[in-house]
């Protein structure tokens, strides 16, 4: 059952209280969405908050300590105590509250790890003032997820792969290996696809823009034709919509990749994906033949 909401004031308020009261907590840090001056907003928002500690054992799997503190999560999980238990300068602590709000909380004794490459953070207490574990932080930005035009080897090593790979789905379809086949296609050659994505986006909008993890906005910069015709590669596991789909993607890949290649002026190898279709063309006969 959902209780009362809280504002997002009042987490944020409780999060820099109870690091105010704890000497051992030196400093607290908003990272993630919250700090990110491109994100729009929303009420599904997480609080991603690292605590600078200079000893972080005292606080290493001891979820009571957060109870008392928070309250009673929904759901809690702590990566660090899980599968691969990790000993070193990092503890989290994942939580979803009953009101809705989620809360990543990390206690550190550095923030190298945590802040790579200049992602956005914003500093929320520091008891050192600048002078202890909080180094000099840059104005927010998401620079740092910025679509990168590609290389010429990224290119054509994006366009290869897909290809290549489109011939492993199409033989676990062939083999009724679906559960191969769609983890071929997911994991494989549809990263391909979010990379080209990414780069079409980047040919018609500027590469200072950014798509979002795993393309979450994809939406917001495909004409929506296009980004229709993205969402018709996602397939259930039936073989001939598999094989639908996969052709969906085969054929939106190879429009948005001339786009990419004219931009960036690059050749694009088509004799590569001439004698991809070829072999699928052969595989899906060879289907037809197995069924006569």
């Amino acid at each position: 059952m959902v209780c009362a909401r809280r504002t997002d004031h009042e987490v944020l308020d409780l999060i820099v209280a109870v690091a105010a009261a704890d000497e051992r907590i030196r400093a607290a840090v908003l990272a993630g969405s919250r700090a990110n001056p491109a994100v729009v907003p929303d009420r599904y928002q997480d609080f991603d908050v690292a605590y600078l500690v200079a000893d972080v054992q005292p606080f290493r799997d001891n979820p009571e300590w957060v109870r008392q503190r928070f309250g009673e999560p929904s759901i809690l999980q702590m990566p660090e105590a899980m599968r691969w238990p990790d000993g070193g300068d990092l503890f989290t602590y994942l939580m979803i509250f009953p009101d809705g709000h989620r809360i990543d909380l990390s206690f550190q004794a550095s923030l190298a790890a945590y802040l790579r490459d200049g992602e956005p953070a914003i500093v929320l207490l520091d008891k050192d003032d600048g002078h202890g574990l909080v180094p000099p932080l840059p104005e927010p930005t998401d620079a740092v997820w910025h679509i990168t035009p590609p290389s010429p080897l990224w290119y054509f090593s994006c366009c290869n792969n897909f290809w290549w790979c489109l011939g492993n789905v199409g033989k676990g379809i062939v083999r009724d290996e679906l559960p191969y086949a769609l983890q071929m296609l997911n994991t494989v050659v549809r990263p391909e696809l979010h990379d080209m994505i990414s780069w079409y986006v980047g040919a018609t909008h500027g590469f200072g823009v950014s798509v979002g993890k795993w393309g979450k906005w994809f939406k917001r910069y495909l004409p929506p034709d296009l980004y229709g015709r993205y969402l018709a590669t996602i397939s259930p596991a039936d073989p001939d919509t598999l094989w639908t789909s996969m052709l969906a993607m085969a054929d939106l890949f190879h429009d948005l990749a001339l786009v990419v290649a004219a931009d960036r002026r690059l050749p694009y190898r088509q004799d590569e994906e001439d004698g991809m279709r070829r072999y699928l063309s052969w595989l899906r006969g060879s289907i037809n033949e197995d069924r006569a």
